[in-house]
């Protein structure tokens, strides 16, 4: 299987091209605003995603260099998941993003919703410099996912009832749907129609899915690059993720119904939280989990074959490998 570092290297030239066009689209006569910009764009992450509006644009055009639709693509992708992370980051009162300090705590909840706000309207430029009413319409249709997804969240956080099937529908919505989007853009870029792309997508939003139920299990430990404990922060916030909710289902348990009543308080001190995370283990909620991802990788591979035999196909299925292996 090939690393994620090498999958980053095949596809560097083009991530250039798309930072190039995201740093040009956010650029403004506001020195407030160029500043905060530069501030955010410092650090980039993996850009997971505009890799996979380039692998996607690649498979499509037989591993050729993608044109600058795909580009533009990608670039508007990345800048509506930025957008939703520099909101997140109010909501949620963070502090840091990827190692830095948080928009939200260098100036304050104001400019940063403002600055996600510009992020947006950098999305819907790129998406229109496609000239493709096909690529605009998948980024209206993203961003009220994501928006129904996280609302969704916050209502059965505040409800304090979840089940499996609920949880999934509202990761679908704040997380694959994203990641579904990706593939799709790329291969409309590229020219290709719903019928090619149906096997991608669905191997894409699976994607999302294992990436967001990884994401949750990394909440039931202390990070050791930390000074302090950094486990339950979700259910500080109220949500309660797949390891848990798969524990309190077991009603063969002695301890079940204690801590179902526990899980469904209005607010959780650190004891509570402490209580729940080791039941959650001790119950194999996190085996649970890894069993989920597993079959999960299974039949989104599966679904690939039909994409033949070349170097995108295997980079897919490398990037499944590594959402599930990552430390972080």
């Amino acid at each position: 299987m090939t690393s994620f570092k090498k999958i980053q290297d095949s596809v560097s030239d083009d991530l250039k091209r798309l930072n190039a066009v995201i740093g040009d689209t956010l650029k403004s006569q506001s020195v407030l605003m160029q500043q905060v910009v530069d501030n955010f764009l410092a650090t980039k992450g993996k850009q997971l995603r505009p890799i996979l509006v380039i692998l996607s644009g690649r498979l499509f055009s037989g591993g050729a260099a993608v044109d600058d639709d795909v580009i533009y693509a990608g670039a508007a992708i990345e800048l509506l998941h930025n957008a939703s992370l520099i909101h997140d980051d109010v909501i949620d009162e963070s502090q840091q993003r990827r190692g830095r300090p948080s928009i939200n705590r260098i100036w304050d909840n104001h400019i940063a919703v403002l600055v996600g706000d510009f992020f947006v309207s950098g999305a819907l430029y790129c998406a229109e410099k496609t000239r493709q009413f096909k690529i605009i319409s998948v980024m209206a249709h993203l961003g009220r996912e994501l928006s129904l997804g996280e609302i969704e969240q916050i209502d059965n956080a505040r409800n304090h009832s979840i089940d499996e099937e609920t949880y999934i529908s509202i990761i679908r919505r704040k997380t694959a749907s994203l990641f579904s989007s990706c593939v799709q853009v790329g291969g409309y870029a590229s020219g290709v129609g719903d019928e090619q792309l149906a096997g991608l997508r669905r191997y894409a939003e699976m994607l999302g899915l294992c990436f967001q139920i990884k994401d949750d299990i990394f909440d039931y430990f202390d990070s050791p690059d930390v000074g302090k404990p950094t486990a339950g922060n979700d259910l500080r916030e109220g949500k309660m993720t797949l390891p848990l909710i798969y524990a309190l289902s077991r009603t063969d348990l002695p301890q079940h119904e204690q801590m179902l009543a526990l899980s469904r308080k209005s607010m959780l001190e650190a004891d509570d939280i402490a209580t729940l995370i080791r039941f959650a283990k001790d119950a194999g909620g996190i085996e649970y989990a890894y069993g989920v991802m597993e079959r999960i990788r299974t039949e989104a591979i599966g679904l690939l074959s039909c994409y033949g035999d070349n170097e995108a196909v295997e980079q897919f299925k490398s990037i499944f490998d590594y959402i599930i292996a990552r430390s972080k």
